[in-house]
């Protein structure tokens, strides 16, 4: 057996339920990419895509075999908007590093989004929402609302992230708190249990963030971007 044949078929038995090694190892490059993103160091973002593939291939259900058989497109699309953003996200932080943007060794300076910008996540989460909910009723997925809910506040909170946005953290511990029940249902537990341990990582990283961007003033002075900028 080659590592890529046992990568998708070798399963962990837990209180009689069979969990996919390739489930719980996705899991563990996203938490490192949070810890990785907490720090706003660059790396963060090719550890997270490598998370992504791996993870794709868990929540398809309909094209990979997995012991759930079940496929959440939410959780699965989202992967795939993980990869393009991510990759966007990486050379935005690559770029900031090199303007020398944050003096305190991270790629790039935390800062609070401006009203306007607020405005325009609120407005883009309901839409967005409403939008997925529509298609996943033509397409069919377990559990449609909530899947619609975390996969546009996946992509709004990575977004937010290579912004560098203090409010993503705020984002993701939204899209944690409907993720956790909706995972544990669909059966996908080492994911329910990874959304319960970022729900609390996020509000330390949303702290984090606070400080850093607290006790770092811009040396250029005040800098308003708009979210088409």
């Amino acid at each position: 057996m080659t590592a890529l044949d046992w990568l998708f078929s070798a399963t962990l038995t837990i209180g009689g339920k069979d969990i996919l090694w390739r489930e719980i190892i996705g899991n563990a490059f996203g938490l490192a990419s949070a810890v990785g993103g907490m720090r706003r160091r660059i790396w963060a973002w090719p550890v997270g895509i490598v998370g992504n593939l791996l993870l794709f291939t868990v929540f398809l259900g309909v094209a990979f075999d997995t012991p759930q058989d079940k496929t959440l497109w939410g959780q699965a699309g989202r992967q795939v908007f993980f990869v393009a953003v991510s990759i966007w996200g990486w050379f935005r932080w690559r770029q900031s590093r090199d303007r020398g943007e944050a003096s305190d060794g991270g790629a790039i300076r935390p800062r609070w989004a401006t009203w306007p910008e607020r405005v325009q996540l609120v407005a883009l989460y309901a839409a967005g929402t409403v939008l997925f909910w529509w298609l996943f009723g033509i397409i069919g997925s377990f559990g449609r609302l909530t899947e619609a809910w975390i996969l546009t506040g996946s992509i709004l909170a990575t977004y937010g992230m290579a912004r560098g946005w203090v409010e993503f953290w705020l984002v993701w511990i939204a899209v944690d708190a409907v993720g956790v029940p909706t995972l544990v249902n669909a059966g996908f537990y080492p994911s329910a249990v990874l959304y319960a341990v970022y729900g609390a990582f996020c509000v330390a990283g949303f702290v984090t963030w606070i400080r850093v961007r607290s006790g770092a003033p811009d040396p250029r002075g005040p800098q308003i971007e708009t979210v088409g900028a």
